[in-house]
């Protein structure tokens, strides 16, 4: 069952117990299904870049929702809720590395562009394709860090949350990721990037 579809009785049927984790279910079914659709789409976008697999995002996202709904914290407000969302995936992301299993650079479907029409249309498709050669090359941190920044637009403060380092690192920590993916583009471009 998709969680998406799933209600808060058929989270009772998981086997909750009814006196200990009921109280962490501190959303009800209209709030959860519109934190879902505000969040979702950008939560999966940034699991499949992450994990590099569209499939393994299903499952984790499946499992960031769960998790979400099964903590006992007491959120702030729903920006507090969606940085723990982003800390539960970049954590469950990070577990899925300490396994091993066979890498993928993409997520399904990254290399397919689709027809080239025009030159400019081909040299976009070739530029988007370098990038993500670019990013899969990259250290997982470095790639988490420019995927928040850049991709989902969050303050150097809200990547800290996420990332679990202090927000006064931040800044070095992506100049640094900026300097790696330039390095690594201009090797790509034959030095010129």
């Amino acid at each position: 069952m998709a969680l998406r579809n799933m209600t808060l009785s058929d989270v009772d049927r998981l086997g909750l117990d009814a006196d200990a984790d009921r109280t962490a279910l501190t959303m009800d079914e209209d709030a959860f299904r519109g934190f879902y659709d505000r969040t979702a789409r950008a939560l999966w976008a940034y699991l499949a870049r992450a994990a590099g697999d569209a499939a393994v995002a299903d499952d984790l996202l499946q499992e960031c929702y769960y998790r979400l709904l099964r903590a006992r914290v007491e959120f702030d407000g729903e920006a507090h809720r969606r940085h723990y969302l982003f800390r539960v995936a970049t954590n469950l992301v990070r577990d899925r590395r300490r396994r091993p299993s066979p890498e993928q650079a993409f997520p399904e479907g990254f290399e397919d562009g689709g027809p080239a029409e025009t030159p400019s249309l081909v040299d976009a498709i070739d530029a988007r394709r370098d990038v993500g050669r670019a990013l899969g090359a990259l250290r997982p941190r470095d790639r988490t860090l420019l995927w928040f920044a850049y991709a989902q637009g969050l303050t150097h403060v809200e990547i800290a949350e996420s990332m679990g380092v202090k927000p006064t690192s931040v800044k070095m920590l992506l100049f640094r990721a900026r300097t790696r993916l330039a390095a690594i583009l201009g090797r790509t471009h034959g030095g010129r990037a």
